[in-house]
């Protein structure tokens, strides 16, 4: 993406912690405890807020400091003097300000928000900030600041779940925060909650429509999910929001490409500025759309190797390439698919072709590991559902195998050859009379000119098979059930 989700969720931490701070400034003006005599702290702690909102720091500064010379247990003082503290960068002394405003007032969730969050963005002291930060949401729930630094800390850690819980926590407090929604779906991308994702930037795109990062991550969730029309949709409107920002055009033309228009790809990237196109990103967009045959010839073999000299993450060029070495070479077909897949991990073609590779290889176990996230994400891709079959079927997984051809018969009814597969499979359970009905199926609808080495088969295990049923023999349904 063109933006950055970790500086974005940044700003949106700091954001809330300001808006905390200033909405917290009256709060010395309410307090009864100082009378006529006394008033001088209160009337310092406030020009040091018109001096703090003027970011006039150093002047804040030594207000703050004069109203705590009067009253020292002055603990709003004391947090803004921490907060001008961490304005001038002094941050040892900002850190034990924060600590003495904790100490005034142990039951204000402020300052451990901010001395969390401080401690946050210091080096090697993030383990300090968390108990800091979960103080602050055990005295205030509704702590945003702390609910977004602990979503940005458990993602550090590793802890995926934890940070998308985080996460909707945050937008539960602050629905109308686009910035929140799409730091949400990138979390619940993470953590492969991809529907999860696509509900968030839907989200998003309901607060702010024109918002460009919801957009494009909208937009690549579908294209990997197979829905490329509704994906262009996307396209189309991040086109509309280009004109000024060339890296979002060339994420525009980059997604016209994977959606399957490549003349809207090339015309996007025709009227890029020569400062985009000489870009690392404009160089990459150039080779993917730089015409390349995937027929298998001498001349088209040639023309793929040296554009893969070119660009070593020429994704097209690496998959073209690898479907020409399928059966020639599964090996390298294999190493090229994955080079594509991790070029472009969003393209799922690329990991099938990959997985693929890897059943010819009998590598089932890590074909069926890659199928199995690819139909998660694209639940009506093909060729992934076809690899996972044949992947399952040979890691003797028969019952998963039988739902992979069950959908495979939903999604091309005309098939014979999967009725083939599927009486195999239930042949292999022992479910003989399941088997029986899938090879009689098989043999009224195969073609006999493209099936004949499966008839043949067919019609030497039939006798048997109908044999082994008249005995009794098989798993009975009754068994099945219970």
């Amino acid at each position: 993406m063109h933006c950055d989700f970790r500086q974005r969720r940044l700003v949106v931490a700091l954001a809330c912690a300001l808006l905390l701070v200033s909405s917290h400034a009256a709060r010395a003006q309410d307090r009864d405890e100082f009378d006529e005599t006394t008033a001088d702290p209160v009337k310092l702690f406030n020009r040091g807020q018109e001096a703090h909102a003027k970011k006039e720091y150093e002047r804040a500064l030594e207000l703050y400091e004069g109203a705590l010379q009067i009253k020292p247990d002055f603990a709003e003082a004391e947090f803004q003097k921490a907060a001008s503290l961490v304005a001038l960068k002094r941050l040892p002394e900002a850190e034990k300000s924060y600590r003495r405003s904790m100490e005034l007032l142990p039951k204000w969730p402020l300052p451990p928000a901010a001395l969390g969050l401080l401690l946050v963005r210091t080096p090697g002291r993030e383990k300090e900030a968390e108990p800091l930060l979960r103080r602050a949401l055990e005295l205030d729930a509704k702590n945003l600041t702390a609910t977004v630094a602990l979503a940005e800390l458990r993602a550090r850690a590793g802890d995926e779940a934890e940070s998308v819980a985080f996460w909707r926590r945050a937008t539960g407090l602050k629905a109308d925060d686009v910035t929140l929604w799409v730091s949400r779906a990138g979390a619940e991308l993470k953590a492969k909650d991809a529907a999860g994702a696509l509900k968030s930037y839907e989200r998003a795109l309901a607060v702010a429509p024109d918002n460009p990062e919801a957009r494009l991550g909208r937009a690549d969730l579908l294209i990997g999910a197979g829905e490329k029309e509704r994906a262009l949709e996307d396209v189309r409107a991040l086109e509309a929001l280009s004109k000024s920002d060339w890296r979002l055009a060339v994420a525009v033309a980059n997604r016209y490409g994977l959606a399957g228009k490549k003349d809207e790809a090339r015309r996007v990237y025709d009227s890029l500025p020569e400062e985009a196109k000489r870009s690392e990103e404009g160089q990459k967009l150039r080779a993917a759309l730089t015409d390349l045959s995937c027929e298998d010839t001498p001349e088209a073999r040639a023309a793929l190797e040296q554009a893969i000299v070119d660009d070593p993450k020429n994704a097209a060029a690496l998959a073209c390439l690898g479907k020409l070495e399928r059966t020639s070479n599964p090996e390298r077909s294999a190493e090229l698919y994955r080079r594509a897949a991790e070029a472009e991990p969003r393209n799922v073609d690329y990991a099938v072709g990959y997985a693929a590779a890897l059943v010819q290889l009998r590598k089932f176990a890590e074909a069926a590991a890659i199928l199995d996230r690819v139909v998660a994400a694209a639940p009506e891709h093909y060729e992934a559902h076809a690899n996972l079959a044949a992947a399952l079927s040979e890691l003797k997984l028969y019952n998963r195998a039988v739902v992979e051809y069950k959908w495979i018969e939903r999604a091309k009814p005309g098939l014979s050859v999967v009725h083939f597969f599927l009486a195999i499979t239930y042949d292999r359970m022992g479910e003989y009379e399941e088997a029986l009905s899938e090879y009689e199926t098989f043999l009224a609808r195969a073609d006999a000119g493209t099936n004949q080495l499966e008839i043949e088969k067919v019609n030497l295990r039939l006798p048997s098979l109908r044999s082994q049923i008249k005995r009794g023999e098989g798993v009975k349904k009754e068994k099945r059930a219970q």
